[in-house]
């Protein structure tokens, strides 16, 4: 009959608060080898608690998110309709004719001729079908690149760490090509292509790598990051076009598409790979590295739960209280603008939506909020129910 009992190790072990052997004299953790412990169990009591290591890896992946909203957005700028004048007083002077016909020496662009693809190729009688074909051909890519991308993260030997890192640098080179190669529409239309189909899977990556490198409480808080880069990616391509307005429209790939290069540099050499793919696909030392990696010392996971739990949701509640008042007040102006669209005799309905303006928040959204406080007073109780 076999011995239950685990081999005697030459080296001692002690175990750590967070449920991890550490073996003595050797760099390892071992997770605990209870026949009831699942993979998850395993890898929640490792990552349970949400330290600095998991967010610097959650940030760093989800930064991919700020260079694909940039090339998904950026032909916007790049393939605008320039603006024209006249130059002479052909045509009656009549400054409302259609720009082609009108011949071409009695008008002018008033940018630069290099500012979009529209005024640099002569496609301002074109057609929409030619003007949107590089957008259209974009995401286009994205859909041929969703079918055949979209399963290699699980079923190849890439992972979710090379799976980004190839979508964002095949991303970022089109991207780069672009500023060279593009002599004409064809060819730009087909790197533009090739760019779609390369982020097709940037946004899916990121966003499981990010919240497998964290525990299950912490997946909805780390998720939001992707989000919130997506948006600041968007939000700065304005600000890029500004600054580069008046010259090439080819600036703006190489702003965004260097940045984006460098990233996959560092992204290489400072990001890892899910711990959970590593198990699953039995690369058991570099799943027991990540999980020493990232896993947070007791002492400092303790301290930070029991100092800043309750400032913690405290500003959990005035952000959602911010969050419903604006919604409040954004639908009661929309109310109003609607109804003062109407004749007078819709006065009375619009002066009762004036009236119950503060009886409505105070009706409808503040219950919520007092609710999710998790307060247990009778009286808060019965007004949520009540409600």
């Amino acid at each position: 009959m076999a011995d239950p009992t685990p081999l005697i190790l030459s080296r001692t072990e002690s175990e750590t608060p967070s449920g991890i052997r550490r073996v003595e004299g050797d760099e390892k953790y071992i997770p605990p080898s209870s026949s009831s412990s699942t993979l998850d169990e395993t890898i929640e009591q490792c990552l349970g608690d949400f330290g600095w290591a998991q967010f610097f890896q959650a940030a760093l992946v989800s930064v991919a998110w700020v260079f694909d909203a940039q090339q998904t957005f950026v032909s916007v700028f790049t393939d605008a309709q320039p603006t024209w004048h006249l130059t002479t007083t052909t045509g009656g002077g009549d400054t409302m004719m259609m720009i082609c016909q009108l011949p071409r020496n009695s008008w002018a662009w008033d940018m630069p001729i290099d500012t979009s693809i529209i005024s640099e190729w002569s496609l301002e009688c074109a057609g929409s079908i030619m003007t949107g074909l590089p957008a259209s051909s974009f995401f286009m890519g994205c859909l041929a690149g969703g079918f055949i991308l979209a399963t290699l993260a699980d079923s190849s030997s890439l992972g979710r760490k090379n799976m980004l890192l190839l979508s964002c640098l095949l991303m970022s080179l089109a991207g780069l090509s672009t500023v060279f190669f593009s002599t004409n529409i064809w060819i730009y239309s087909a790197l533009r292509f090739v760019s779609g189909f390369g982020r097709s899977t940037i946004g899916t990556c990121a966003l499981v790598l990010s919240t497998e490198l964290v525990g299950k409480r912490w997946r909805p808080q780390v998720g939001i990051i992707g989000f919130i880069c997506f948006t600041l990616g968007f939000l700065s391509l304005p600000a890029i076009a500004y600054f580069n307005r008046g010259s090439s429209w080819r600036l703006l790939y190489l702003w965004t598409c260097v940045p984006a290069i460098f990233y996959c540099v560092l992204f290489h050499f400072l990001a890892l790979e899910s711990p959970r793919w590593l198990c699953l696909r039995g690369r058991k030392q570099e799943f027991l590295a990540t999980l020493k990696t990232l896993a947070t010392p007791a002492k400092r996971s303790s301290l930070m739960t029991s100092s800043w739990c309750w400032w913690w949701r405290a500003f959990q509640i005035g952000l959602e209280m911010i969050s419903f008042f604006s919604a409040c007040t954004a639908f009661n102006v929309l109310l109003i603008y609607t109804i003062e669209l109407f004749p007078t005799c819709v006065i009375c309905p619009r002066q009762r939506g004036h009236t119950n303006f503060g009886f409505t928040w105070f009706s409808h959204e503040l219950p919520p909020i007092l609710s999710h406080s998790q307060f247990q007073k009778d009286f808060l109780v019965m007004n949520v129910l009540s409600d």
